[in-house]
């Protein structure tokens, strides 16, 4: 197989050693294994794994992070190996079984061109830490991806080379890595596959290092981002709204002053902060701006012959109007502006 298998590991257990001797001996051609700054007792695992063919060992001084640990794997694999279809990520926990692993590479290699999850199956017996951390995320990627996705934390996954070196442009370093890592690939157009694969864990799943509550944070903040920069935008857009009006009287004239100003903070902010586009200026520019002039009217138009004979006050009509409209620029930004076109 022209696939090279990547697995994060930080403190691991003696299952890292039992998976990386199966994949060492199946068709898959590189097995890469990144210490993620587990620590000298670990090291007799790592040294064990370091001696299997065909196994390629990296390390990071300190621990920092599962998306960091993958991206290290990645570009080891875009410098070193060059030519292959892509790669598969497993968890070094002994959750995804070789043969699931084996697997999703042979169908990376069919779909060389689309992401392959591995998706797991929630039963009731499932840990809660992994039911409770795919409940939130399942609902967040419906909202972001515009699709149903049934296992969005799995870490069993194809990725093709052609959205590899994307990845590498992602800040994100923690879990909400493969979160992002969904979003980007909604962004450039890369279909996802999902493919069921055994559950497996350990009562309790001891060896996971996913926190329920700080790591749901922190892919919950994915969303935020979002939230976080409409409401700057909303409070830069407003200010310089009433500035304007008291200073013309205008409602149409101040409505295009604070829509400029507005658009200033918040095109590249959506672009590269809130929906990870690489798209060229001269593709979505011409976009954004056609949104923000059918925002500009919609709003002007509900605040101005909707809500103000109702309220008879301009600016709470305004804040109303800009609310209603939320949703409906949240998914004309995701889905047309900053989403690429296929060449």
């Amino acid at each position: 197989m022209n696939v090279a298998a990547i697995i994060p590991a930080y403190q691991p257990a003696e299952a890292l050693v039992q998976l990386a001797r199966s994949l060492s001996e199946s068709p898959i051609s590189s097995i890469i294994i990144v210490d993620d700054g587990s620590g000298p007792e670990y090291r007799s695992i790592f040294d064990q794994v370091e001696r299997l063919p065909r196994t390629i060992m990296l390390r990071h001084e300190r621990n920092l992070g599962k998306g960091a640990a993958l991206k290290t794997g990645i570009r080891y694999v875009l410098a070193e190996l060059p030519g292959y279809v892509g790669v598969v990520t497993a968890d070094a926990d002994g959750q995804h079984v070789p043969e699931d692993i084996i697997a999703v590479a042979a169908s990376l290699e069919l779909h060389p061109d689309s992401i392959i999850l591995g998706c797991r199956e929630f039963r009731r017996d499932i840990p809660w830490k992994s039911r409770t951390g795919n409940r939130i995320t399942r609902q967040l990627v419906r909202i972001l991806v515009g699709r149903y996705l049934s296992d969005t934390q799995t870490g069993l996954r194809g990725l093709p080379t052609a959205l590899l070196p994307f990845l590498l442009k992602i800040q994100s370093t923690g879990y909400e890595f493969e979160l992002d890592m969904l979003i980007a690939a909604k962004h450039r157009k890369v279909s996802i596959i999902e493919q069921p694969i055994k559950t497996v864990y350990e009562p309790g799943n001891p060896t996971s290092h996913f926190n329920p509550f700080v790591d749901s944070l922190k892919v919950m903040f994915v969303l935020f981002r979002f939230s976080s920069v409409s409401l700057v935008t909303t409070l830069i857009d407003n200010t310089v709204f009433i500035l304007a009006l008291k200073a013309t009287g205008y409602v149409g004239a101040s409505q295009v002053a604070a829509r400029f100003a507005a658009t200033c903070f918040n095109y590249p902010m959506g672009r590269r902060a809130v929906f990870l586009s690489d798209g060229k200026h001269s593709v979505l520019l011409p976009r954004y701006l056609g949104l923000v002039a059918v925002m500009g009217v919609l709003s002007y138009f509900l605040m101005t012959y909707i809500l103000n004979p109702v309220i008879h006050n301009i600016f709470v009509a305004k804040i109303l109007g800009e609310a209603l409209l939320f949703a409906f620029s949240f998914v004309v930004q995701r889905d047309f502006v900053f989403s690429r076109s296929r060449s």
